[in-house]
């Protein structure tokens, strides 16, 4: 192993464009830590908005963008017993993944499942994790229920529409072509609806005859609010992750009131190292074994190369990928 490393770095807030190959130094795995010799890398949304200046690294993170990974063991810190090198993982990354190596907690890395290869392995960590903690955890989302979530054809959506399928709900959400409707049908979803043709508030209520939604998982917040309240039933749940269309809304709270309804939501990446290591392990009991079955799947839309990072975030932005999109780094 070299001591220089190549990677991708943000060399100023702006278009893709921004995004530069460069040599850095490897990083060194510090206590309960250990280094991975990344093959593939995940490219996900936080990683365009941290390139356009709008989401800020934790300050003892890596500047570097990338917060999932695959590959092999390269090294362990004191305190580490569960991996050795060689070991192949899937890792939730602080940042950094943009890279040849990169560092995480050891208890943020999980087997590979069987059956899945390195490049399907580096989708999971992300949105796995998020999925989990948001719609399982928080949304308190049963065997029976009805569940929707917007922008189904994305990594997020397309692993929640897996997930809750598998585990015996009720699946809708909203995509923005019908191709991509076609495939959230495919993976499980009972209907899938055109969000640019159809209104889901009034389509929900009938497929529920009119009892209306337990969970919602949304990604768009903005003027979405105030219909996914509208759209829930008693006691029903809106988790909320990301606000692509703007954190704000006007809310009649007399409907939260009236249907004891639960607002809530989390981001990943500020939580601390404890609360990651406990959805880890949730993951491993509850969902690798349906990954290593073959009843849930990542959904791969594009692998590019690492040199290719500014198509990637472009082809993210544009919004017509179907799935992940990775990148090839070993």
């Amino acid at each position: 192993m070299t001591d220089t490393m190549r990677a991708v770095e943000i060399s100023k807030p702006g278009l893709p464009e921004v995004l530069r190959l460069c040599d850095r130094p490897v990083p060194v795995a510090g206590a309960g830590e250990i280094l991975i010799k990344i093959a593939y890398a995940g490219v996900n949304r936080p990683d365009v908005l941290q390139r356009a200046g709008a989401y800020d690294p934790p300050k003892d993170a890596s500047d570097l963008p990338g917060l999932e990974c695959a590959g092999e063991v390269a090294a362990v810190g004191a305190g580490v017993s569960r991996w050795s090198i060689g070991d192949q993982v899937c890792a939730l990354l602080p940042g950094g993944g943009y890279a040849e190596y990169a560092t995480c907690p050891a208890d943020h890395a999980l087997p590979v499942p069987d059956g899945l290869t390195l490049a399907q392995a580096a989708g999971l960590p992300e949105n796995y994790f998020t999925v989990w903690t948001n719609v399982f955890d928080r949304g308190r989302l049963k065997a029976g229920e009805t569940f929707l979530v917007h922008g189904g054809s994305s990594g997020i959506g397309t692993t929640a529409i897996q997930l809750a399928h598998a585990f015996g709900s009720r699946v809708f959400t909203t995509a923005g072509t019908d191709e991509k409707c076609a495939a959230c049908l495919e993976l499980g979803a009972e209907q899938a609806i055109n969000y640019k043709m159809m209104d889901f508030g009034g389509l929900t209520r009938d497929w529920t005859d009119g009892r209306g939604l337990d969970v919602i998982l949304d990604m768009v917040g903005g003027g979405y609010i105030a219909r996914n309240i509208k759209a829930l039933a008693l006691e029903g749940r809106l988790v909320m992750i990301a606000f692509l269309g703007g954190p704000k809304a006007e809310v009649n709270f007399a409907q939260v009131m009236v249907k004891r309804l639960t607002l809530t939501g989390s981001t990943l990446r500020p939580q601390s190292i404890a609360a990651k290591a406990a959805i880890a392990r949730d993951l491993e009991e509850h969902v690798w074994p349906l990954l290593a079955s073959g009843r849930i799947a990542p959904v791969m839309d594009h692998v590019f190369a690492l040199k290719d990072a500014v198509n990637a975030h472009k082809r993210m932005e544009n919004s017509t990928h179907i799935g992940k999109i990775i990148l090839k780094v070993g």
